[in-house]
């Protein structure tokens, strides 16, 4: 019988069969038995049919009967959720509150009126952008097309518990991508302060060959000093332009130089220089040696980790005691040297009724010649002219530096700043030079009239419709700075509604070893032997240098400080003297450190020794090139006292809570290079190897007698510091 399922299948089979029939005869009898059968399948159809109808029937009732439940069910459910929200109503959302991103007022202010007018700045772009984790750990290789192949390290890895197994499609282990990266680093920082010291020094080659009238010489006996260490000859037969001539061309050599040793190295102490010889470690000219880095690390040369860092560590040593010494030592020579003198810090030093023109970078080439004309008598009538009452120069960044400490002139912002001062709304002109201008000032700029002016043909921008690149001619500065000014003055009657914060501190600025001894009071054994003294009887505890750069995603801890001010702070109450250069000078001298004054926050030892020398805790030695006169401290130093003529001897060290660029990067070396531990508040992209990072933390130490150390608590940072020095002073009384 067919089921009732198969009616459609049974029906079709029956007319095939009908049609089947009809094509042959058929007997009578057969006939009969046909519709006998027929009619038994067509009654079975019959009842399937039916079975299935009342199935049917069922199966709808059944779902009915379901829905209703369902219904009822939901009904029920909203009833309990109306009673529950009526005894206790849902707690309402709160964003966590977002943390400070600054502890200076003024930054918070002009950061909240940016943020009000849908301007974004740095602080945003950090915000929104999250840094790369491989990269953070120095871990991806983009050195060939084979790539980029990055080694993302396991946590099984960091604890050892898991075999590192990690390659490139080269092969090249972690440790090799590592040192690569850590050393172009190190090349890319080195050559920053090379460009700058070379272009200072053909500034005043060009002066000396009669060639250009911008500059002169404000220093002789600087000069005389850098030529004898330069080997070039004095005589008296000979005028000072002919000793400035030999000078700069025997200064020039040393970045052309292929063999033996760079001048500016004899002033190391004795220690210092017996260990690089002993390494193979003295570099044998500026441009060899970042050159150098750039070869070892192209795909299938140096494949040595340590071998790289070697070299890293010899060119990081011809920034530190070659090129930076050099642009420091020349811009004395040519500007004058700083002199001790107080300026104005923050964006309140901003003029309400002069034409504000901003000097930021890092070379004071440009910026000496505007601030000499914007004291002419014709532009001064000029710029009233334009509605102005003058020119208000100032300075951001280590232009800023530079300009504090040789005119006084007022700092007006750090790094981070720099916006923040465009936003203002009343700079008329932002001047740059090179280095530490981002990119992101010209769409700040394009918010309100400011003009954004590049100066140097090898730093210019592409963004902006109010950026300006000038073509110019180094030969004739004054021109261009005239141009600049005039430029600045048809802007002043652009300027609209402006908000300049009320905010304005003082510090004490222009330090560097002249000034110190001076202060000191030295009786010729030394111009820094009383504070060797100090520090080898242990009234002073140590010194830490305080460098390098603010850091946008550093946030401020529960002090609600920077970072700087709250480290310096801990260490001065620990009776450790701090010199400050760079950008965490700027952040020190927000916080009043840099004053006189500040010795009521130190401890009993040094207040006495700012007491009798008038000297602040925090010392300012002036831009990020000025590190070297940092070295230039510690050095003396070594020399003064019971030290052993080596810097590692030294309770010294120096710290970077907020370092950002890759010149901090090579200024750390060439410190660890040579003997001094280095305290970073970010850490170098090495976590992807732990080999790497104990080789600089502790290999280093043993075999240059300086290293690295990491930790972002500025409190614990110091305290670290703090037992550091220490310990280096237990071994002198032991």
């Amino acid at each position: 019988m067919i089921r009732a399922g198969g009616f459609r299948q049974g029906h079709e089979l029956q007319i095939a069969i009908v049609a089947a029939r009809k094509c042959a005869p058929i007997n009578p009898r057969e006939r009969e038995e046909q519709v006998t059968e027929n009619t038994q399948d067509l009654q079975a159809l019959k009842e399937a049919a039916e079975a299935a109808a009342k199935e049917a029937e069922r199966l709808e009732a059944a779902a009915k009967e379901a829905a209703g439940r369902a219904a009822q069910a939901q009904a029920a459910l909203k009833e309990a959720l109306a009673k529950s929200a009526a005894k206790e109503p849902a707690p309402e959302k709160k964003a966590p509150p977002k943390p400070p991103v600054s502890g200076d007022p003024v930054t918070i202010q002009m950061l909240n009126l940016a943020q009000g007018k849908n301007q974004p700045t740095i602080y945003d772009r950090a915000a929104k952008m999250k840094p790369c984790n491989i990269g953070t750990e120095g871990i991806c290789c983009k050195n060939c097309s084979q790539g980029p192949c990055r080694l993302p390290i396991s946590k099984g890895i960091k604890d050892g518990t898991e075999a590192d197994t990690r390659t490139g499609l080269c092969g090249a282990t972690p440790e090799t991508i590592v040192a690569r990266n850590l050393a172009r680093m190190i090349s890319g920082g080195a050559a920053a302060h090379s460009e700058h010291a070379l272009d200072v020094v053909e500034a005043f080659l060009d002066m000396a060959c009669g060639q250009s009238a911008d500059y002169a010489i404000k220093d002789e006996k600087k000069l005389r000093r850098v030529a004898a260490i330069l080997g070039v000859p004095e005589s008296d037969s000979r005028g000072i332009m002919e000793l400035a001539k030999d000078t700069a061309e025997a200064a020039m050599a040393q970045w052309g130089q292929q063999h033996g040793e760079l001048a500016y190295l004899k002033l190391a102490p004795k220690g210092n220089f017996d260990r690089w010889t002993r390494l193979g470690l003295k570099p044998r000219g500026i441009n060899r040696e970042a050159v150098e880095i750039m070869h070892r690390t192209h795909m299938g040369v140096d494949q040595d980790f340590k071998n790289l860092l070697f070299q890293g560590a010899r060119c990081a040593l011809s920034d530190g005691w070659s090129s930076s010494m050099m642009a420091t030592d020349f811009q004395d020579i040519i500007f004058g040297p700083p002199l001790p003198r107080s300026a104005d810090l923050n964006l309140g030093a901003l003029s309400a009724d002069k034409v504000n023109v901003v000097l930021h970078g890092q070379y004071p080439l440009m910026a000496e010649k505007i601030i000499e004309a914007a004291e002419l008598p014709e532009l001064i009538e000029y710029a009233k002219n334009k509605g102005a009452d003058g020119f208000k120069v100032t300075g951001i960044c280590c232009t800023g530096n530079e300009i504090q400490g040789r005119h006084g002139l007022a700092g007006i912002g750090d790094y981070l700043q720099q916006e923040l001062a465009v936003v203002t709304g009343a700079v008329e002109a932002v001047v740059i030079d090179a280095q530490c201008a981002m990119e992101g000032l010209s769409d700040i700029c394009d918010c309100y009239h400011t003009k954004l002016i590049t100066t140097m043909n090898k730093a210019r921008l592409a963004s902006g419709k109010n950026t300006v690149n000038l073509m110019v001619n180094e030969l004739d500065m004054k021109e261009t700075a005239k141009d600049i000014l005039k430029l600045a003055a048809d802007n002043f009657p652009r300027r609209g509604q402006f908000d300049i914060p009320e905010v304005v501190e003082k510090m004490t600025v222009g330090h560097s070893v002249e000034s110190l001894g001076a202060a000191m009071k030295a009786n010729g054994s030394g111009p820094l032997s009383p504070l060797a003294r100090l520090l080898s009887e242990g009234r002073i505890k140590g010194v830490v240098g305080l460098i390098g750069c603010n850091n946008a995603r550093q946030i401020p801890g529960e002090s609600r400080n920077d970072n700087h001010v709250d480290l310096a702070k801990e260490l001065i109450k620990q009776d450790i003297l701090v010199l400050t250069t760079g950008c965490a000078a700027m952040a020190c001298g927000r916080a009043g450190l840099l004053c006189p004054e500040a010795a009521k926050e130190a401890g009993e030892g040094l207040a006495k020794f700012c007491l009798d020398t008038g000297l602040p805790p925090v010392i300012h030695l002036g831009s990020c090139v000025d590190n070297s006169r940092l070295m230039g401290v510690l050095a003396e130093l070594s020399r003064s006292g019971d030290f052993g003529d080596d810097l590692s001897a030294l309770p010294a060290a120096v710290a970077a809570p907020g370092w950002t660029t890759e010149q901090i990067v090579s200024v750390g070396f060439y410190f660890a290079v040579s003997g001094i531990k280095v305290m970073l508040g970010f850490p170098l992209p090495i976590g992807g190897s732990p080999i790497i990072t104990k080789y600089l933390s502790d290999d280093f130490a043993q075999i240059y007698g300086g290293s690295f150390d990491y930790e972002p608590n500025p409190l614990a940072a110091a305290q670290k510091l703090v037992t550091f020095v220490r310990s280096k002073q237990g071994r002198m009384t032991g």
